[in-house]
This record gives C-alpha cells, sequence and structure tokens, in this order.
C-alpha cells in the first residue's frame, strides 16, 4: 500500500497524463534537480545539461502515458535523462568502443586517502576526466548501474565497461593527487 506522498505522486502523475499544468509543474519542480545532477555528471557543460533536462522533461510529459508504474517515477525519468545524456554524447561523436587500457600506477599501500578531499574537488576532477571515462564512472558509481547493463546501454562489451571504469579511477585518482600535492 502507498505511503502518503506515493499516493499524492500518483494523484500528481494522473492529473498530468490528463494535461493538468499544475501537476505537471509540482513534478518538474520534485525532480529536476535530481535530473540536473544526473545531466551535470554525464555531460559537464552546464548549458548542456540544462538542455538536457528541459528535454528529458518534454520527454517524459510527452510520453506519460507509456509510463506503467512498474518502476518509481523518479527512475523512469532518470532513465530518461540517462538517455537524453548518452545520445547527446554520442551526437558529439564519442566512442565508446577501442578504448586503450591503462595500467595501474599505484599499490594498495599507495592508496589515495580522499576522506578529506572536499566533494566539490572530486566533483570538478571527475568534470574534467575524459567523456567515455566519465560516463561509465558515473552510470557505475554515482548511478548504481551494473557493468553489464552499462555495456547493453553504450554497446561495448562488459569487460570494456570494467577496465573504462578502472581507467577513470585511475585518472581521477592521480587528478586528487596532483591537486593535492599542489595544495600542499
Amino acid at each position: 500500500m502507498p505511503d502518503k506522498n506515493g499516493e499524492i505522486q500518483e494523484q500528481l502523475i494522473k492529473k498530468a497524463i490528463d494535461g493538468d499544468q499544475k501537476a505537471m509543474y509540482r513534478l518538474y519542480k520534485r525532480y529536476v534537480k535530481a535530473m540536473f545532477n544526473i545531466c551535470i555528471r554525464m555531460v559537464p557543460n552546464r548549458f548542456d545539461a540544462e538542455d538536457l533536462v528541459q528535454e528529458t522533461f518534454i520527454s517524459a510529459f510527452n510520453k506519460l502515458d507509456d509510463y506503467r508504474g512498474d518502476a518509481s517515477f523518479g527512475a523512469w525519468i532518470k532513465r530518461i535523462a540517462i538517455n537524453k545524456s548518452l545520445n547527446f554524447l554520442r551526437k558529439k561523436k564519442v566512442e565508446f568502443t577501442g578504448l586503450e587500457q591503462v595500467k595501474s600506477h599505484t599499490t594498495d599501500n599507495e592508496e589515495m586517502e580522499t576522506n578529506d578531499i572536499p566533494p566539490g574537488k572530486v566533483h570538478e576532477a571527475i568534470k574534467v576526466l575524459p567523456d567515455k571515462a566519465r560516463v561509465i564512472l558515473n552510470l557505475y558509481l554515482l548511478e548504481g548501474y551494473k557493468h553489464k547493463e552499462i555495456a547493453g546501454m553504450l554497446n561495448i562489451s562488459e569487460s570494456t565497461s570494467k577496465s573504462q571504469y578502472q581507467r577513470a579511477k585511475e585518472l581521477l585518482r592521480e587528478k586528487l593527487k596532483n591537486e593535492i600535492s599542489h595544495e600542499s
């Protein structure tokens, strides 16, 4: 049995399907920040991310009849935002195949301590990763997709997803290590 918030959301969705602009606006306000955070992590240019958020909501509202409630509304619209971001990157000709392997230069004893790094610095370091590495890092680490799912989304092998994720972690580690050493 849905809780009160779930019932309110179901009512908003039903009203939005019927064309109620206020209900659409309330859904927009409820999810816009989360969708922006997804898009800005995938496409680090703020203007492009803002455009993708708008496209996400336009698409979602145009396809509300397709929403079946199998997943939460938030999960459904998140998938739209991710797909919009991936399509944008594909149009920019970001290819997810033929990725180079990067060997880790650190050992377990050299693992960087990240507890003292402000989240803003980590976010900025992620934004400057190469597109391929950044996308896979975000999908796996922040969005919670498995490598098998990522492989399907990007039309790559599961092993490519895993190796690119490792590459992203190594590049991120190096970037943060350089940031810390410059501040010391």
